[in-house]
């Protein structure tokens, strides 16, 4: 892996974390749920309060993948760990590292942060990425089922209090 950099993502690179953000969508078959814009990345990554952290894998001169994730808080162990939002390759480039790389760099971060671990989600269906997963050593929350509240039930229930 020795031609493989990965770097932190700045405010110039917002066209290029949004390139991947559809990119990933497009992989994961839901492309059409990104309304992200190039604008909206600036402000919620790179303006004065950032939601999340964006790292840039490059293989050479290419950028081949990126990274972004938070900080979570685990109040049964009173500690902080790293939420993995996005991880995406190009489909080119994969094969090569690059995902381990990014990983390695989040486990490395996480370490040196104190965090207890880093969590993410897979869809049931991505077999590769499962596979690649175990492989490192990571464990399927079985026991857990992930909920989301948004739209108008979002909306309605905000409007009752």
């Amino acid at each position: 892996m020795p031609s493989i950099r990965i770097v932190r993502a700045v405010e110039s690179d917002a066209a290029l974390v949004l390139e991947f953000i559809r990119a990933l969508a497009e992989y994961e078959r839901l492309g059409h749920a990104v309304t992200a814009t190039e604008e909206r990345v600036r402000e919620t990554l790179f303006g004065p309060q950032p939601f999340a952290e964006t790292v840039l894998a490059y293989d050479g001169d290419a950028c081949a993948g990126f990274a972004l994730y938070f900080p979570i808080y685990s109040t049964f162990l009173a500690q902080a760990g790293l939420y993995l939002e996005d991880l995406y390759v190009r489909p080119e480039s994969r094969g090569k590292g690059i995902g381990l790389a990014l990983l390695g760099h989040l486990a490395k971060e996480t370490v040196r942060r104190g965090y207890y671990g880093v969590k993410w989600q897979v869809l049931n269906w991505n077999e590769p990425s499962i596979q690649f997963y175990k492989k490192l050593g990571a464990e399927p929350a079985d026991e857990w089922t992930t909920y989301r509240l948004s739209g108008d039930a979002l909306t309605q229930l905000a409007a009752r209090y």
